[in-house]
C-alpha cells in the first residue's frame, strides 16, 4: 500500500469524544438552571432530534454569517431536545442556557481524545505525511483542537459549514484536496461513520478507512 500524500481526519467520534454522554453534559448544566431531567432520556432526544435536522451546511452565505447561522442551528436541536424530552417549559430562560452551553462545547471540559490518536498522529507528522481535518462540526472546532492540544498536528481543517457541503458529499472533500493541491487518489480519510467517512470519502475518490469506535 502505498504511502499518502494526505490523511483526513473526521474530528468528534473520531479524534476526540464526549465525556460520559450528550445527555448528562445537557442535563448537568440544566440542572444549573433549575430544571430537572433523566440524562438518559435527554441523551436519546438529543440523537433523535440531531437524526432528523438537515446537516450543518450553509451554502451561499458570505462568511460573516456562518458564526450566527452555526449558533441557531444547534439552538433549534436543543431546543427540540428538550422539547422531546418534555422539560423545555421549565425553562425561564431558555437563551441564557443555551449561550452558556454552546459556549461549553467550544472549551476542552466535555471532550476526551480517544488513547490511540496523539501516538498515530505524531507518528503519520514524523513520516512527513501532511495530515487535515474534514468534518461537518462547526467553527468552534478550532478552539476544539487548540483545547485538547491537537491543533498542532493538522495543515488543513475543513468544515461543512464554511464548504457549503457536508459529507458525505463530495464537495467537502474536494474542498480539503484542494487545500493540499493533491489529487483524490493520493489521500485517505478515517472516520466513524460508515456512510459520511467510509462510503462517502469512496465516492469522492479517496480511500476511505471506517474507524469501528463504537462495539
Amino acid at each position: 500500500m502505498s504511502q499518502p500524500s494526505v490523511i483526513f481526519f473526521d474530528a468528534a467520534g473520531t479524534l476526540f469524544g464526549v465525556r460520559g454522554s450528550v445527555g448528562t453534559a445537557y442535563g448537568n448544566l440544566a440542572r444549573r438552571f433549575g430544571v430537572e431531567v433523566d440524562d438518559r432520556l435527554l441523551n436519546q432526544a438529543f440523537f433523535d432530534s440531531f437524526a432528523a435536522t438537515e446537516q450543518a451546511a450553509f451554502p451561499g452565505v458570505l462568511p460573516t454569517e456562518i458564526p450566527r447561522l452555526e449558533f441557531q442551528w444547534w439552538e433549534a436541536i436543543a431546543t427540540d431536545t428538550f422539547k422531546r424530552a418534555g422539560v423545555f417549559h421549565q425553562f425561564a430562560d431558555f437563551s441564557a442556557f443555551f449561550e452558556q452551553l454552546y459556549d461549553y462545547f467550544a472549551t476542552a471540559d466535555p471532550w476526551f481524545v480517544y488513547p490511540d490518536v496523539r501516538p498515530t498522529l505524531e507518528s503519520l507528522h514524523s513520516q512527513g505525511i501532511q495530515l487535515g481535518v474534514l468534518s461537518n462540526f462547526d467553527s468552534r472546532l478550532y478552539s476544539v483542537l487548540e483545547a485538547l492540544d491537537l491543533a498542532q498536528f493538522f495543515d488543513s481543517v475543513t468544515l461543512s459549514t464554511a464548504v457549503g457541503a457536508a459529507k458525505p458529499n463530495p464537495p467537502i472533500f474536494a474542498a480539503g484536496l484542494e487545500k493540499h493541491s493533491c489529487a483524490a487518489s493520493d489521500a485517505w480519510h478515517i472516520g466513524d461513520s460508515y456512510r459520511d467517512d467510509y462510503q462517502g470519502a469512496i465516492a469522492a475518490g479517496l480511500r476511505g478507512i471506517w474507524l469501528r469506535r463504537n462495539p
